[in-house]
């Protein structure tokens, strides 16, 4: 029983997250993860520390993440991830994937936007490679907010990931331990119109720049001065 009911919303939840996501092309996931970022931040009482932007090694955006449960649930969406450069500026966005499952009890569902901020470059690396599994690969803990937050309050204080989310549907918040992140090849290939790898996209090299990827740049850069 329990079988078909999570195969029943599976398929729900693919038909849910595709029609979503259908109208979703690459300068709207772009230009929505410019928004979120603004919104967050406009707020400094309940925004990201500039602290911790300004000490992260990457952050990693996933606009209208789909979360749909009855017992079994999943979550699916398309962001992207962008690093802090050598120079102190942050690099050209790349497309990412978010997968994963959890179980509990739940019904709805939910579109969720989240923001994860790297302390470490261990994280990203692990994406580039393959695939990244949040909370296996490296300790996530719920962000600290506000202007004079500290960007350690996990209590153990080793977390490499920082998770951020603003709810709009029936969940009021998200738990992102078992979701996978992992490289968008075709999204980014379409994108920047060639076959290009994540380290071509953060060293800028082969690739022109498209002009929603330069607001995205220059909104995550005026908040983390």
């Amino acid at each position: 029983m329990k079988k078909s009911i999570a195969k029943i919303i599976y398929i729900l939840m693919i038909f849910f997250g595709l029609n979503l996501l259908a109208g979703q092309n690459q300068d709207k996931i772009i230009i929505s993860s410019a928004n979120i970022i603004h919104s967050i931040m406009k707020i400094p009482e309940q925004s990201i520390p500039p602290k911790l932007l300004r000490n992260a090694k990457a952050i990693a955006i996933i606009p209208h993440v789909i979360k749909a449960g009855f017992v079994i649930g999943g979550k699916f969406g398309r962001g992207v991830l962008m690093i802090k450069q050598r120079d102190g500026m942050w690099s050209p966005p790349c497309f990412i994937n978010l997968t994963g499952g959890n179980i509990g009890w739940q019904i709805g569902v939910q579109s969720i936007d989240i923001i994860l901020v790297f302390k470490n470059r261990r994280g990203v690396d692990g994406i580039i490679s393959g695939k990244f599994t949040i909370g296996a690969d490296a300790a996530v803990a719920a962000g600290p907010i506000g202007r004079n937050a500290s960007a350690a309050t996990d209590g153990s204080l080793n977390a490499e990931i920082y998770s951020y989310s603003r709810a709009k549907g029936l969940f009021a918040g998200v738990a992102l331990d078992g979701s996978v992140l992992s490289v968008n090849d075709d999204y980014n290939e379409i994108y920047y119109k060639k076959d290009v790898s994540p380290t071509d996209i953060f060293n800028k090299y082969r690739i022109n720049i498209p002009k929603s990827a330069r607001v995205l740049i220059d909104t995550v850069s005026r908040y983390a001065r």
